[in-house]
């Protein structure tokens, strides 16, 4: 599927076209990673950020939230958590936080590994090379990085400069896949000054950089954010803005499936914020194949606000349990094991032969 073909489906109105399209990336979907649903168990283990996005509730610039991080017995008690739920992944998350030293999350994950079969994926923001070797190293099996949109001026209005250095996701997506991590990136749809023409080209940009997972979630307006105050000033005109609603979050999981069919691709907690939590569901019919549930220990959830009324925040312990019956339902089937991108472990073999 070529930029013009990505760009009208994105205007695509008719009900019946989307159905096809909906059609297509569930078999495509099918075809490349199977009917199983893995499941990822999501950590926020820190919320403090030094960086100031726009969009995010977590930044330097909201003086109002409760910070924490988690100490490295909690972290490992939700990995062996993980463990007794029978996920094969662990994601452990927070905000760009620069008082984590690098050694100590580094013994965190060699612990992980050590006492536990889990793939370790990581979102910890903007990191260094030395940093990123380093947890690698240690064990880290793959790492996350959205890069928010392709639009160079778009871009520095949502991620100001840290400390006059410049924020450059793609450069660091690129060093990571050197690295040897499976990569990961993904957008917000809909965010404000977001046109049509740009998601096209965020979408064409999963393909150049041969993405191992793909995160694509609604644009969710937090009150307490920069971005907030600035919105109406942002948007585009009514004809190219495009919009932060279901139907448009779908058509971007079905078009990253269709343009990445090795992919990874989760039905976000944005997508189930947005929809009532049967956001799941459609994510999955429409190209999706994973869900992450928070595992985060409850005094903590509500703690790590990107956006308001995240969906799962409340969730009960049998949380998991209500989505394996919601992944059932669908005719689907929970996932085993690690749920390793079907192209990273081709990319893997292949290199191995080859030396």
């Amino acid at each position: 599927m070529n930029f013009g073909e990505i760009h009208n489906w994105l205007r695509e109105t008719d009900e019946g076209r989307l159905e096809e399209l909906w059609a297509l990336a569930d078999e495509v979907r099918r075809r490349n990673v199977g009917d199983e649903v893995h499941l990822r168990g999501l950590i926020e283990f820190s919320n403090h950020c030094v960086r100031r996005c726009a969009y995010c509730g977590l930044g330097a610039h909201n003086p109002n939230l409760k910070r924490y991080r988690m100490t490295a017995e909690e972290i490992l008690a939700c990995a062996h958590l993980a463990c007794e739920l029978g996920y094969g992944t662990i994601v452990l998350q927070s905000g760009q936080d620069s008082g984590i030293s690098a050694q100590w999350f580094a013994d965190v994950v060699t612990k992980i590994k050590k006492a536990t079969p889990l793939a370790v994926t990581l979102g910890l923001g903007e990191r260094n090379a030395e940093e990123l070797a380093l947890w690698q190293a240690a064990g880290a099996d793959r790492y996350l990085l959205r890069f928010e949109t392709s639009d160079p001026s778009l871009y520095e209005r949502i991620h100001p400069d840290l400390n006059g250095v410049k924020s450059d996701r793609i450069a660091i997506l690129h060093q990571l896949r050197d690295l040897g991590y499976e990569i990961g990136g993904g957008v917000m749809i809909g965010l404000p000054g977001q046109t049509y023409e740009t998601l096209a080209r965020d979408i064409d940009l999963f393909r150049q950089l041969r993405l191992d997972m793909i995160g694509c979630g609604p644009y969710i307006h937090n009150p307490r954010t920069p971005l907030a105050q600035a919105d109406d000033e942002l948007r585009a005109a009514d004809d190219m803005q495009v919009p932060n609603d279901e139907t448009t979050s779908c058509k971007v999981i079905a078009l990253a499936r269709i343009s990445c069919p090795l992919a990874n691709i989760p039905a976000t907690t944005a997508l189930a914020t947005l929809d009532g939590q049967s956001g799941y569901e459609l994510g999955l019919q429409r190209g999706a194949n994973v869900i992450m549930p928070n595992i985060t220990p409850a005094e903590y959830r509500a703690l790590y606000e990107i956006y308001p009324a995240k969906a799962g925040v409340d969730q009960a312990d049998d949380y998991h349990e209500f989505l394996k019956e919601r992944i059932a339902a669908i005719g689907r089937m929970v996932g085993t094991g690690r749920g390793d991108s079907p192209g990273y472990i081709s990319r893997t073999e292949t290199s191995t032969c080859a030396t």
